[in-house]
């Protein structure tokens, strides 16, 4: 397989309209291949993790290309994106590439080129000591967090993401750098229930909640937003025109209908939901994409809600690190933390993660039959032995 040249077009910096196409999306993929993939396309055959963020993949052919995984950030200034290139200049031939989780692999094509790269990145250190292209994220540990964004340039969110993301691997580092766990587990992190973070089906999933209705400022919505376009924007039909007592048009909102999403603010400033009190943070669990051992899960809710403690979140951090060391202690190999958890059952989950179980965790969404529990199995814990023996029941 080669690029055709011809119907692709090829930028000329000399001549920057020649060959000019418009118009057909992004340049083809195979123009940024190493040419060491492209020789082998199709034809590799096996692949193995040397150790954690390094990998190895081998050829039919008999080539080999080694990758080291470092860990990304989802913002990136022009410094530290001219080092990736200066890096993947010296050790890469030029290339190198973004995984889905904002991880940076570095391919080279043989093992001598593979030591001298990741002896340079364990040498590339920010002024307060920490790694700039921290090596890891592979097997059975904890990857990059995918998540959205945050304070710094969305208009919807109900906490940050960029700090939380920060604190909460600060506090998981060893396991991104090891292979310990029974599998992998991946994290989270969206801003808002809008989810551009896609954190309904992860391992552990962090999502920003609004618990308060939007605020409606009744003296400018009329002049600042299109009425019908704010009524129209609701997912739930909550909104419904209305007037104030002089006689202006605005809007009202039944609050038992709003789902807090915030799509009436995309549409109108008027309608502001952010609120210092009311916004915190929702962690799910057992979520996962992946077909292996049981079918994709969606995540479920765990901890209905906890404050907004920017910038480092230690309410949050400490939960999730409950999560994860109680499951690294107690699942079996290869099992996923929903595969743990449906094992020894969700009541026991919450006693070995030590969280509290309350009502705001029972699924009650009209259209969630098939996720209800509908057998008649039932795994005790300690505290459904108490309520036993008080109901002079016997074990």
């Amino acid at each position: 397989m080669a690029l055709s040249t011809t119907r692709l077009g090829l930028y000329n910096p000399e001549k920057p309209m020649e060959n000019r196409l418009t118009d057909l999306g992004p340049r083809h993929f195979w123009q940024y291949f190493p040419p060491i993939i492209q020789d082998n396309y199709g034809k590799w055959k096996s692949h193995e993790i040397l150790e954690p963020g390094v990998l190895v993949h081998v050829s039919e052919t008999g080539d080999k290309v080694f990758t080291v995984r470092c860990g990304g950030c989802r913002f990136m200034s022009v410094e530290h994106i001219r080092e990736m290139c200066e890096i993947a200049d010296k050790y890469c031939d030029g290339y190198l590439r973004f995984t889905t989780r904002n991880n940076i692999e570095f391919m080279t094509d043989s093992q001598d080129k593979m030591e001298a790269l990741k002896k340079d990145l364990q040498g590339r250190k920010h002024v307060s000591g920490s790694y700039k292209f921290p090596i890891g994220g592979t097997g059975a540990g904890i990857t990059n967090i995918v998540h959205t964004q945050g304070f710094l340039h969305c208009h919807t969110p109900a906490t940050d993401a960029s700090s939380m993301v920060k604190a909460v691997l600060d506090d998981l580092f060893d396991y991104f750098q090891g292979m310990t766990l029974p599998a992998q587990v991946r994290i989270s992190m969206a801003c808002c229930l809008n989810m551009c973070g896609a954190v309904h089906c992860s391992d552990i999933a962090l999502l920003g909640y609004h618990r308060k209705p939007p605020v409606i400022d009744h003296e400018v919505i009329d002049a600042l937003c299109e009425i019908p376009l704010v009524i129209a924007a609701c997912p739930t039909g909550a909104i419904s025109p209305a007037k104030t007592e002089d006689g202006k048009k605005t809007v009202k909102i039944k609050e038992d209908r709003c789902m807090f999403c915030g799509n009436c603010y995309t549409m109108c400033m008027a309608v502001p939901l952010a609120d210092k009190e009311g916004d915190g943070v929702t962690i799910l669990a057992g979520g996962k994409i992946s077909n292996r051992i049981s079918p994709p899960e969606f995540s479920k809710v765990v901890v209905p809600w906890l404050p907004n403690e920017f910038p480092r979140y230690p309410d949050v951090c400490a939960h999730v690190k409950r999560i994860v060391e109680a499951y690294a202690s107690d699942a079996k190999k290869y099992e996923r933390i929903g595969d743990w958890a449906k094992r020894i059952g969700w009541e026991r989950f919450f006693e070995k993660c030590d969280l509290p179980f309350s009502d705001h965790l029972i699924d009650d969404y009209r259209l969630q039959y098939d996720t209800y529990r509908t057998t008649t199995q039932f795994k005790y814990t300690e505290a459904a032995w108490e309520v036993s023996r008080a109901a002079g029941g016997i074990e």
